[in-house]
């Protein structure tokens, strides 16, 4: 690209920068006016595309159905989901049992019984209706018997091993792996069918200059075996890596912004400098 030409373009997304919305929406509608798309084309071939993804989909694992019974439109769709993220940050087993206790005591499992085809989300629903009798119930008497008050003093801890298993089903849905090399492999079955990925760390922002430098070796680290297994695909048709500033920088805000610019700037240009040597996507 001509060094001219670069240079307009630089402007020209300097001048885009916080630009009145207003006037950015009447630009996007007066060229998709001058573009005159065919509407009904692309209704088909939206719709194309959804019914070959349902088609993928079907015979899927039982935690997509799962996902489907149990939406986040739901009391008890949340309720799994503020459990799921939460037991993850705690560290003490009583604190969860207090918190299975509160989520799982009040959600309407019996709801949800007998409407999905899926053995899986049925019996699943079972266990919950009961795991949410047992932790709801606060009498002895009322659970019946030297079975029931067995049950509950042993439920809780019984219940929170359940979960912590389905939450580790429901995570092998949404994190490919715990370590880049993990991630890679699992993600090979899907290269083979055409998809390419942009790996990403999960975790919180930095809270100190040592997370910050935690967090960079590990892109580091990541961007070099991702290069790797690219094996010359390039920026486009290979797999990318995607970089969260705030895990770059203990004080990612606008309030400091120049320390921002002084400190965080240099190690994210280190790692693209890394991501242009492997020809792999940022």
């Amino acid at each position: 690209m001509p060094a001219s030409s670069a240079l307009d373009r630089r402007a020209a997304i300097g001048a885009a920068c916080r630009r009145d919305e207003a006037d950015c929406v009447a630009a996007l509608a007066g060229d998709l006016r001058a573009a005159a798309p065919d509407r009904d084309a692309v209704a088909a071939h939206a719709r194309a595309l959804i019914v070959a993804v349902r088609r993928e989909r079907h015979g899927a694992s039982g935690v997509d159905n799962l996902m489907h019974e149990f939406s986040l439109s739901s009391h008890e769709g949340i309720a799994l989901m503020c459990l799921a993220e939460a037991l993850l940050r705690i560290p003490d087993t009583a604190t969860m049992d207090r918190l299975i206790r509160d989520k799982i005591g009040a959600g309407d499992w019996r709801a949800h019984l007998g409407h999905s085809h899926s053995l899986f989300v049925n019996a699943a629903t079972w266990g919950l209706l009961i795991t949410g009798k047992l932790v709801a119930t606060h009498s002895e008497g009322a659970l019946g018997g030297h079975l029931g008050r067995l049950v509950a003093r042993g439920g809780e801890p019984l219940i929170r091993r359940g979960v912590e298993f389905a939450m580790s089903l429901l995570g092998q849905q949404f994190v490919m792996g715990q370590s880049i090399a993990a991630a890679l492999a699992r993600s090979e079955e899907n290269v083979a069918r055409g998809y390419t990925h942009s790996f990403d760390m999960l975790g919180e922002a930095a809270t100190t200059d040592a997370d910050a430098e935690r967090y960079f070796g590990a892109y580091a680290a990541a961007i070099g075996a991702i290069g790797e297994a690219s094996d010359g695909l390039g920026v486009v048709h290979g797999p990318g890596i995607s970089i969260k500033l705030s895990a770059l920088h203990p004080r990612y805000r606008r309030a400091q912004r120049q320390r921002v610019l002084d400190e965080l700037y240099p190690r994210l240009l280190a790692l693209t400098r890394l991501a242009r040597d492997a020809d792999i996507g940022v």
